[in-house]
């Protein structure tokens, strides 16, 4: 028996929740890959998890939303409860188009961030392997990433800097007077870290960055790259009483910066770029301890932010188009078992008369003339592939076995 499934995106984000409500649903790789074997055992055959630090959303041809609603649930520290007061689902079309959406950056915190396709591509690639990746994702992934690459080069929505490691920088350089003379400690070195320290030393002109990371061959790879040192993670408590910025941007599932760590007599500026946030809440109790988060620092803008807005229309006709694109292609899909049922029943009474390449010659003829209808008559197409089923008694799970 098969069973009817249909696009379903579900997931909580900056938009509906603060970031000590939506961290609960955020993902380590092994609930991640808990999720992905639930949801095998469950009949789906295509499923996307994005994880970042703005979004948690699985993306999945399935029976129904609830279905991904319980997974995504089932395999995080979010509560159904709490599901329900701050998630959202979105069915077919309208999930299709948010997935174009965040595909290209124009749901972002910062609106333009491109790292989000980096993060779908990544996602994908988890999918293939577990072998999630079985009908439409690899087509609807690939169009996605079209519309990022056109929209990317057609417009300026994502002119000079648009990431969080960006906006983390833009913050200090705001708020810290004399940066280049401060003592900076950059914990962790994950794509965030990385293109944060790239920005420090880009931005600040400070030439005594310290990076720690619990693997110290990771930092000292970037410190390769960039002029910054490089301590051992024992020496985190004394690097951070000496430091006036501290940049966390570890990737742990608990905190990582707890009040014992933390003895500074001067003034500390925190910046957590993590999710679930790796800095422990009591740490801002701390006399001279200011800690931000990464939704305070998406509220940056600026006159170049601005300027971006007005290339949103022009950003959304792209998406249109390969969206549209999409859809066709995936109608056509829909359709091809009866198609083909169709052209072996025609083909039948002929086979006694004229040889196979005549029959098949004229057969593909007439298949192609119902082709070009069900694409010029998209509203009709439901009911004209219904009616060819029904009249011509078609056996399609003959086709769809082959």
């Amino acid at each position: 028996m098969t069973i009817n499934k249909e696009f379903y995106v579900v997931g909580v984000s900056h938009k509906t929740a603060a970031i000590e409500l939506r961290e609960h649903f955020s993902l380590s790789d092994s609930q991640r890959h808990g999720l992905f074997l639930e949801a095998k055992e469950k009949g789906i055959d295509d499923l996307l998890v994005i994880n970042t630090c703005n979004r948690t959303e699985l993306y999945a041809w399935a029976p129904s939303a609830q279905l991904l609603i319980d997974l995504l649930c089932a395999h995080s520290e979010g509560s159904l409860t709490s599901f329900n007061k701050i998630g959202y689902s979105l069915e077919s079309e309208k999930g299709l188009a948010h997935l174009f959406r965040v595909g290209t950056g124009l749901e972002s915190q910062i609106l333009g961030d491109f790292e989000i396709i980096g993060q779908i591509k990544q996602g994908f690639y988890r999918s293939k392997k577990m072998g999630l990746a079985q009908g439409n994702l690899e087509r609807l992934t690939n169009a996605v990433i079209q519309a990022s690459k056109r929209i990317k080069t057609e417009t300026q929505i994502s002119s000079g800097a648009t990431s969080v490691a960006f906006a983390s920088v833009q913050y200090i350089l705001k708020n810290v007077v004399g940066i280049s003379e401060k003592n900076i400690l950059l914990f962790g070195t994950g794509k965030i870290g990385t293109n944060t320290c790239e920005n420090l030393v880009k931005h600040s002109q400070n030439d005594h960055i310290v990076l720690i990371n619990r693997t110290q061959e990771k930092a000292e790879k970037i410190a390769g790259k960039f002029p910054v040192r490089v301590k051992p993670y024992g020496e985190l408590t004394a690097s951070i009483r000496e430091t006036d910025v501290l940049i966390v941007a570890t990737s742990a599932q608990k905190p990582t910066i707890t009040p014992d760590l933390i003895h500074n007599k001067n003034p500390l500026l925190i910046l957590d770029l993590s999710i679930p946030r790796n800095v422990a809440p009591e740490v801002s109790e701390r006399p001279n301890t200011q800690v931000i988060h990464l939704d305070e620092l998406s509220q940056i803008t600026d006159e170049t932010f601005e300027k971006r807005k007005q290339y949103i229309p022009q950003a959304e006709e792209i998406i249109q188009t390969v969206l549209d694109e999409f859809k066709e292609w995936m109608m056509h899909r829909k359709y091809v078992p009866t198609l083909k049922a169709f052209k072996e029943k025609i083909k039948t009474p002929y086979r006694e008369t004229f040889s196979e390449e005549e029959v098949d010659y004229g057969a593909q003829k007439l298949i192609g003339q119902v082709a070009a209808y069900l694409r010029s008559n998209p509203d009709k197409a439901e009911e004209t592939v219904l009616l060819l089923q029904d009249v011509f008694s078609l056996n399609l799970e003959q086709q769809q076995s082959k």
